[in-house]
């Protein structure tokens, strides 16, 4: 067993991968981290323009996981500052709601 996680794991979120790295998430630039699915949908919905790419090997569907868990994910999930009331604070489905 060991306690490394995924590239794509913030330093300071403290949850543990759900598995293997299984997404490359990539930001505007194209720069871009290989991680599991869990911090993959951390990671793209704390960016924007991001995207996400199933890795070969990858369980069918962990692209589409992944950026659906990201779409309910707030930015930097682990930060607990509050309120978060600002779009930039929001989820992207929060944000998408309100547009409505």
């Amino acid at each position: 067993m060991t306690d490394t996680r995924c590239p794509a794991a913030h330093p300071e979120d403290p949850t543990p991968c759900d598995g293997p790295p299984a997404v490359t998430i990539l930001d505007a630039h194209n720069a871009g981290l290989d991680g599991c699915e869990h911090h993959g949908a951390r990671l793209l919905a704390s960016l924007d323009g991001g995207r996400v790419y199933g890795l070969p090997d990858a369980p069918e569907g962990a692209a589409i996981r992944t950026f659906k868990a990201a779409q309910s994910a707030r930015p930097f999930a682990w930060v607990t500052d509050a309120p978060r009331t600002e779009p930039s604070k929001l989820s992207h489905g929060e944000n998408h709601r309100n547009d409505c």
